[in-house]
């Protein structure tokens, strides 16, 4: 995650106006809870990340948007399957909306870089964002056009917007997986700092301990 001083700043400042603006639908919805998919890299940092905002009731990761039923991680990771790592959530939009949802995503990868993440490379790290309703695609596709009009990022987006299918959740020692492993050194030298980081710049949206 390179998340300058500058591009926090601009990103914020967009998200801000469209948040002010109600120019994205899709934040006053009326069901208890709803889900959001998406695919930004590693699923362990990114279920990491999305597990500590309030309002989030659950995050799972998992495999979604290949060509095959009940795909195995080692499928997914030799690419023979289409399937990306991905995180479905389920949260109260009356808490946090997906608008708030998609600052995060945002903020916390890099959605310039196609089928990478750092040193994950492979179309199961794509960046990817995976609708369950039209107005969850027009928030997308608003968002998008948004910050690369602003500039915040030297190359154009390349984040896929795709309808929703089948969320195959990944096996079981994948969930939790930070939470679990954090003395693995993955953990700490990947996704510690990241989490720090997110930390730093989404103070007000964190759970509390």
């Amino acid at each position: 995650m390179t998340l300058t001083s500058n591009r926090i700043s601009i990103v914020s400042m967009i998200f801000l106006g469209i948040i002010s603006s109600k120019a994205v639908s899709g934040d006053t919805m009326d069901n208890l809870t709803d889900t959001a998919t998406f695919a930004s890299g590693c699923f362990w940092c990114t279920e990491a990340i999305f597990q500590e905002l309030e309002g989030v009731h659950k995050v799972t990761s998992g495999y979604t948007g290949g060509h095959i039923r009940n795909p195995s991680y080692r499928e997914v990771c030799d690419e023979i399957t289409g399937h990306a790592e991905a995180v479905q959530i389920v949260f109260d939009p009356t808490v946090i909306s997906y608008t708030k949802l998609l600052e995060v995503f945002f903020m916390t990868h890099d959605p310039t870089t196609l089928n990478r993440q750092g040193a994950d490379v492979g179309t199961q790290y794509r960046s990817a964002i995976f609708f369950h309703e039209d107005q969850q695609k027009e928030a997308a596709e608003n968002v998008i056009l948004k910050l690369d009009q602003s500039g915040a990022w030297d190359d154009p987006i390349v984040t896929e917007i795709t309808k929703a299918t089948t969320f195959y959740p990944a096996e079981k020692y994948h969930q939790n997986y930070f939470n679990n492993n954090r003395t693995a050194a993955y953990c700490n030298f990947v996704i510690v700092p990241k989490i720090e980081k997110f930390r730093e710049v989404f103070t007000e949206l964190l759970k509390e301990d």
